[in-house]
């Protein structure tokens, strides 16, 4: 009887962990499309992003193209976080770099 009893716990024990197996995957299942469908809605929006994607399909013309070059100027500072009035004049140097005192 010992043998017996000790399988039926070892079989309850597998159905439990199978349950929680399945029901975790339909879990998962549930959340994924919702979160892809709404960040391709606020992402289709992008006027950037149709920007970049034209700048793409031109190629290695994209290169001499000035809105391409504009296009990726304006992504590379939202990727690294900056303002776009920093980067508006980078060619002005900062009056308290090129002030001497005392010299």
């Amino acid at each position: 009887m010992e043998g017996k009893t000790g399988a039926r716990i070892v079989a309850i024990m597998l159905a439990a962990v199978a349950l929680t197996a399945a029901l975790v995957s339909l879990i998962r299942e549930a959340e994924g499309p919702v979160v892809r469908a709404v960040l391709e809605a606020r992402t289709s929006e992008d006027p950037l992003r149709q920007d970049l994607r034209r700048c793409q399909q031109l190629g290695n013309a994209a290169l001499e193209d000035d809105s391409c070059r504009a296009a990726w100027a304006q992504s590379r500072d939202r990727f690294l976080g900056r303002e776009r009035a920093q980067t508006a004049a980078p060619n002005v140097p900062d009056a308290s770099a090129t002030s001497v005192e005392g010299r």
